[in-house]
């Protein structure tokens, strides 16, 4: 059916775009998901189709006609839809009488079909992210923190103030983000949604719009779009947000859809939010530099006319020319400082007002108290001298000069914190932007190829990757061989070799062949991503060193402002009681006006900015600093706990040692031919998943095919888990038996192959020869594996894991910087101390199964020591949980970040130094941090009350005052900053590292 123009009519938001976001927001959840108050047993929940709606104005009476009638809990009217969802009480008003309100008013009203709810949004909580701008302080984190939390719906909310953002996690059926979003904005800070972990939602940047029609006919193609349940087309941005069913419509569909419905005039891109967060930061710092520009320039005006003009003899004519009760000069200064008061500074009064409005303070209100006194002190002194003629000194420069540094203070700030948060922008940066897809027919044959948005891959895609691109996600080759740099995940700046089969990383870099690979990750499931968000979230954290920070931030400018007023009833008091001579009074001053000028310094000077920024800021650049090394790190917990680390406990197997086991020595003790004892073991192992398992399988697969090379080839391509090894016996009764081996049945007869253990609970004598080279494998570092066959043994493999070249090394340097390292192992005794011995470490545990390693964690734990896991993030999770600082070492791929504090994203053992070392620097730094902090208020704010006056004469002029508060919360900032110069320890440095007792 044809589309009326009326039917086109949209609603604007504020002016600026168009969509079917009407004035009610969050109508998507109350239109597509039963309203959380209609989930009570007494009420109920309809749709009527609405008749003649042709613009907002329509929707707006429907909706007041059904939220007038008594009973009915919620109404909601969409235009585009032409519905109604209401939500009632069915014993006080009746289906009927809902649609004779809406035919009362002149509409046709439907009652429609119960809503399905195969469309319904899932249950459970979405983690949105939003930026939140006006916080200058911890007083405001916690502020913002205590808002949302006290939300309906809100499970959970973390503010960073470092990054100016916001995460929560709500219930969608309960609190829209439109609601998050106004709760932010109603305690007056300023608040816009970024993104969320929902996957029907898309943000599309729009070009090719050259006329009003042009919108027109992309809204009407869109509400004829099936799958399209909500958009919002923002004509100054001119972005596109659009809510769309995942299961009718994929995100690339939805884009070649609305491309060819527009004939190919439109081009759609899709915008990556952390782009569009970075832009948000460029803007804030431009306005912020814009303001301070124009704050400089009408204070150096005033401080002009005060010192320079009266030089120059005809403009100090000029400035004392009286106009009405004051001078041309008085004008002047009272006009530019009001400017620079109420236009300029309008930011802080408003910041100040919000503050006060949620029952707490922070810096923007000592800067409005400092400010305005002097302000509305000299406006008083004019106005007093214009009615008595008695002239008092003016301070018009100082509230000026004090509002320009500060806005220069933030101004840095703003530069220096976007400094910070330069780990996720390089991270982003490595994501590829477009990506080229192969179409193929239904035979499989390529027949062309496009280049689509990177953001648009779906599973399955076959892309092709050509030399010096970039991957353009996570997958495997399916075609080509090349070298590929993935530097971005391992740190390793060797090459490394892709051919078919072989695993791809997103965002990383094909040197020299052609590749197709068959993507199998995208999104927030790329190892990309996760790193990304990894990062983030160990910035969004919070130290528990914060806490000290935000408790002096609860109490600080009450305290301030009592030190203040203490300030000025001293020193008048003292005054009028001839505590000082009346030559330090200023010219025409009296004793109230000279106390007045020192209680504003101390208001002024006075900074709880640097404390709040101490933490957080280390944080971020340390975070960022450690993704950059390959160690991701989760947060400032993780950080506090690990530079306390006194204990590190090793896995063996795949942590000190490579993790690749293979068979070194095959020994037969009977009369069975070599290559029919590797049958009979490689056939009892087929079965197992276990890596020494898989290690006997290919030995005897080697040996099994030296007479045929392309079927080793053939089976080499396919993998060790091909099934498809005629030469294997046929088992029967197979059973893995955890910490001893397996057993099974072949022709009949019992086979055991595994440990001592096994081979004495089953009664297999073990003879001495046997024992004796056994235990000379054990002494040489290796395992060995008995066999018995119909309950004599008959052989043993020596399996060896080579220890990994950096692991002695590192086990020194350990000690060398006072951390005991421990090895923990459920391999034998013998073969345990044997690799303990090789690489220098003393304290052993052996033969623990996994389910004990974090019973060996809570041992060392007990007298309060900080313990360290380093596992291979696989079968180590319980362990590295149990741990104070876990530590998943891997190659980015199979680790365990719900289990790890730390993630080593290459498995080179240096990276536990690093970690430890760089959370070690860092918390030094935010030692430093604190201490700048602390020690500049504790030496200015004296300075700035006078106490070194009336012996030096030295006082702190308000807008002195103001150029240090300013300067103060950015030192503490460069100062995290110089975490930026981490570099982590050497191979050829690490054996210096000495014990640090400080």
């Amino acid at each position: 059916m044809a589309l009326s123009m009326r039917a086109l009519q949209l609603t604007a938001a504020a002016g600026k775009g168009s969509g079917v976001f009407p004035q009610d927001s969050g109508e998507e959840e109350r239109l597509l998901s039963a309203n959380h108050e209609g989930n009570s047993a007494n009420l109920r929940r309809i749709q009527v189709g609405v008749t003649g709606m042709t613009c907002a104005a329509c929707s707006n009476s429907v909706g007041s006609a059904l939220r007038g009638l008594k009973g009915v809990v919620n109404a909601s009217v969409a235009l585009l839809q032409n519905k109604a969802d209401v939500t009632f009480d069915p014993t006080l008003v009746k289906d009927e009488d809902i649609r004779n309100a809406i035919e009362d008013i002149g509409f046709e009203a439907e009652l429609l079909p119960e809503p399905s709810t195969l469309h319904s949004k899932p249950s459970g909580t979405l983690i949105g992210q939003f930026t939140i701008g006006g916080m200058t302080c911890a007083a405001c984190v916690n502020s913002v923190e205590g808002i949302l939390r006290k939300l309906p719906g809100v499970e959970k909310a973390v503010v960073a103030l470092a990054t100016s953002l916001g995460e929560v996690e709500y219930d969608p059926t309960v609190i829209s983000k439109d609601d998050i979003i106004n709760a932010i904005e109603d305690a007056g800070f300023e608040a816009s949604f970024v993104q969320s972990n929902e996957q029907d939602k898309l943000v599309l940047g729009v070009t090719g719009i050259a006329s009003e029609m042009d919108i027109q006919m992309l809204e009407g193609n869109l509400c004829i779009l099936k799958g399209v349940r909500q958009f919002y087309f923002d004509r100054t941005s001119k972005e596109l947000e659009i809510h769309f069913d995942p299961e009718l419509l994929s995100s690339r569909a939805l884009v070649d859809e609305i491309e060819s419905s527009n004939y190919g005039k439109l081009k759609l891109l899709v915008k990556n939010p952390y782009t569009r967060m970075a832009s948000k930061d460029l803007e804030e710092s431009s306005n912020m530099f814009r303001l301070f520009a124009a704050s400089l320039f009408l204070s150096v005006s005033v401080l002009f006319m005060q010192v320079i003009c009266p030089l120059i003899p005809l403009l100090h004519s000029l400035l004392l020319w009286r106009c009405g009760p004051l001078q041309m000069g008085d004008w002047l200064n009272w006009a530019l400082a009001t400017v620079v008061q109420f236009v300029i500074g309008k930011r802080f009064y408003v910041a100040a007002g919000r503050a006060l409005k949620n029952g707490s303070t922070n810096m923007d209100v000592l800067v409005v108290l400092g400010t305005s006194a002097s302000y509305f002190y000299s406006v008083s002194a004019l106005l007093y001298g214009a009615i008595t003629g008695f002239w008092s000194p003016t301070y018009f420069e100082a509230s000026a000069m004090l509002i320009t540094f500060v806005l220069l203070g933030k101004y840095l700030e703003s530069l220096a914190k976007g400094k910070t948060s330069d780990a996720i922008k390089k991270l982003v940066e490595l994501a590829p932007a477009t990506a080229i897809l192969l179409i193929k027919d239904n035979g499989g044959k390529v027949v062309g190829e496009r280049e689509i948005d990177a953001l648009l891959i779906q599973p399955g895609d076959i892309l092709k990757v050509l030399p010096g691109t970039k991957v353009p996600t996570d997958g495997l080759v399916v075609w080509g061989s090349s070298y590929v740099n993935e530097s971005m995940v391992t740190g390793e700046s060797a090459p490394v070799l892709k051919e078919v089969n072989s695993s791809v990383v997103g965002g990383t870099i094909n040197l020299h062949g052609s590749l197709h690979i068959q993507a199998n990750k995208v999104g927030s499931n790329t190892v990309l991503s996760q790193i990304i968000s990894l990062v983030e979230t160990a910035q969004m954290s919070k130290a528990p060193i914060q806490k000290f920070a935000d408790f002096i931030a609860s109490i600080f400018v009450p305290a301030v402002v009592t030190v203040g007023l203490l300030t000025l009833m001293g020193w008048y008091l003292a005054g009028i009681l001839g505590g000082y001579p009346e030559e330090w009074l200023p010219e025409n001053g009296n004793y109230f006006v000279f106390s007045l000028m020192f209680a504003i310094s101390v208001v002024v000077v006075a900074c709880p900015c640097a404390l709040g920024l101490a933490t957080p800021t280390a944080v971020m650049v340390a975070t960022g600093v450690g993704a950059n090394n390959g160690v991701l790190i989760k947060g400032g917990d993780a950080l506090e706990k690990a530079q306390k680390v006194k204990y590190v406990i090793f896995d063996k197997t795949g942590t000190l040692t490579q993790g690749k086991a293979t068979v070194t020595t095959a020994k037969v003790f009977s009369s069975m031919e070599r290559g029919d004892f590797l049958t009979l073991v490689a056939s009892a192992e087929a079965s197992s998943e276990h890596p020494l398992a898989k290690a006997i399988l290919e030995y005897a697969r080697h040996f099994h095919y030296f007479d045929d090379p392309s079927t080793t080839k053939d089976a080499h391509i396919n993998g060790l888990e091909s099934k498809s090894f005629g030469w294997l016996l046929d088992v029967s009764d197979f059973s893995a038996l955890p910490g001893q081996g397996v057993q099974c049945f072949i022709d009949g007869k019992k086979v055991l192959v595994g440990n001592r253990k096994l081979m004495s609970e089953n009664r297999v004598a073990i003879p001495d020869q046997v024992e004796n080279f056994v235990v000379q494998l054990e002494e040489s570092a290796k395992t060995g594996i008995l066999v018995s066959y119909d309950n004599d043994l008959i052989g043993v493999l020596g399996v060896s894991d080579p220890l990994k070249r950096e692991a002695a090394v590192v086990i020194e340097g350990l000690i060398k910087m006072g951390v005991h390292p421990v090895m923990v192992t459920g391999d034998n005794w013998r073969t345990a101390k044997a690799v303990a011995k090789e690489v220098g470490i003393t304290d052993v545990r052996a033969e623990v199964m996994p389910a004990g390693k974090a019973d060996v964690i809570r041992s060392f734990q007990k007298d309060g020591s900080v313990v360290a896991m380093v596992g291979d993030g696989i079968n180590d999770s319980p362990a590295l949980a149990a741990a104070d600082v876990g530590m998943a070492i891997g190659a980015g791929t199979d680790i365990a970040i719900e289990a790890a504090d730390y993630v080593l994203m290459r498995s080179n053992l240096e990276d536990v130094i690093t970690a430890i070392d760089l959370s070690r620097k860092t918390f030094s730094r935010i030692r430093w941090n604190y201490v700048f902090a602390s020690a500049y208020n504790i030496v200015s704010i004296p300075i700035a009350a006078g106490v070194l006056f009336p012996r030096l004469k030295v006082k702190l002029p308000p807008w002195v005052a103001g150029a240090c508060m300013a300067m103060s919360s950015v030192t503490v900032v460069c100062s995290s900053l110089l975490l930026r110069r981490y570099r982590k320890p050497r191979l050829t440095t690490l054996l210096e590292i000495t014990v640090d007792r400080s």
